[in-house]
């Protein structure tokens, strides 16, 4: 996407996100606060000087409460559109998967259901490369070490020759 197709708000928050999360940030608070801190005698610690630094904390954390949001459904919604790359691109995964992120809660504890019973299907299994489908688990599961273990004898085989 262009940067020039971005509105004011998306390169403000992007910027803003950058800087929130840098080390730069995080010195220049460590500064405000020391600041702050010092200057307490010099205002013999009054109530104004002690709602300053309350009313600042507030007013960034209350700012960063939907930054960090915003980022958080960037940073989800483009991880979502990897991991459906890698399940359509991957001819045993279910592309029943895609777009899952849609569902009820109960449909995603349905789901959740079908993969323990998977991991308990790889359990089984030695070979921590087999993967599995959510529409075929156990069949796959039997495939796939049947057809390991016969490479593997082969395999043994003429190594003994």
């Amino acid at each position: 996407m262009a940067t020039s197709d971005r509105s004011v708000f998306e390169n403000f928050s992007n910027w803003a996100t950058k800087f929130t999360g840098s080390s730069y940030a995080f010195l220049g608070a460590v500064a405000i606060v020391v600041i702050w801190a010092v200057s307490g005698p010099v205002f013999n610690y009054s109530e104004t000087w002690q709602l300053v630094i309350n009313t600042g904390t507030t007013i960034i954390t209350f700012l960063m409460v939907f930054l960090i949001q915003k980022s958080q459904n960037k940073d989800s919604k483009a991880i979502q559109i990897k991991l459906n790359e890698l399940i359509a691109a991957n001819e045993k995964a279910s592309n029943r998967i895609v777009d899952i992120e849609d569902l009820t809660e109960k449909e995603l504890d349905q789901l959740h259901c079908y993969y323990e019973k998977l991991a308990d299907f790889a359990e089984e299994d030695n070979d921590i490369h087999a993967s599995h489908s959510i529409d075929a688990a156990k069949r796959n599961q039997d495939y796939k070490h049947d057809f390991f273990k016969k490479k593997h004898e082969e395999w043994l085989a003429k190594q003994n020759k």
